[in-house]
């Protein structure tokens, strides 16, 4: 881990950001397990993960994974944030097939079944959620690669404020029409 990976405040920031995260989702996991099972809190542990991957217009679910890999190695957020979606979709599939019961112990893993097995219009969820999660991890990478002085000025002299702008307003578009496709399935995202 690098200098600026330790010490810049917007690092420091995200760190804790991944810790709350990972300890929200063992918090979970255990608390479900307690509640059922250890095999069962693992089920919906990890489909609980894998609605937070797929079906938010950000990348929290992801980040989980993504901001490490990228702290350690190197690994741009955008390219494990692809693994990270291959891996939830592999995991829906197996979970469909081989153990359907556990989308029925939360309202969240229910949810998350419907999204996956309703293709209209609830696929849609899963293209806005994709484009909103990676806006997120190009702007999250964008903002990592600013905190040296030599990428800042590079970043500005290739319309970083543009780029910026832009995202920002895709990302805008895309929690509006989120927000819209969750009121067709009946979710107040007001209260």
């Amino acid at each position: 881990m690098n200098w600026t990976l330790r010490h810049h405040p917007t690092h420091r920031e995200t760190a804790l950001k991944f810790l709350a995260l990972a300890g929200f989702l063992a918090a979970y996991f255990f608390y479900m397990s307690w509640k059922y099972d250890a095999a069962t809190g693992a089920s919906v542990a990890i489909l609980t993960w894998s609605f937070f991957v797929l079906c938010t217009p950000i990348a929290d679910g992801g980040f989980i994974l993504a901001f490490p890999i990228r702290a350690l190695f190197g690994v741009r957020m955008v390219i494990t944030q692809v693994a990270v979606w291959f891996l939830a979709i592999a995991v829906n599939l197996y979970m469909l097939f081989e153990n359907r019961a556990a989308y029925d112990i939360t309202f969240l893993t229910g949810l998350l079944e419907r999204i996956l097995t309703e293709p209209y219009p609830y696929w849609s969820i899963l293209l806005i959620s994709a484009m909103g999660t990676f806006l997120s991890i190009f702007f999250g990478d964008e903002m990592i690669d600013v905190t040296t002085h030599k990428d800042r000025e590079k970043h500005h002299k290739h319309g970083f404020k543009h780029r910026t702008l832009l995202v920002m307003g895709l990302g805008l578009l895309t929690v509006f029409a989120y927000y819209h496709l969750l009121a067709e399935l009946g979710i107040d995202v007001s209260a």
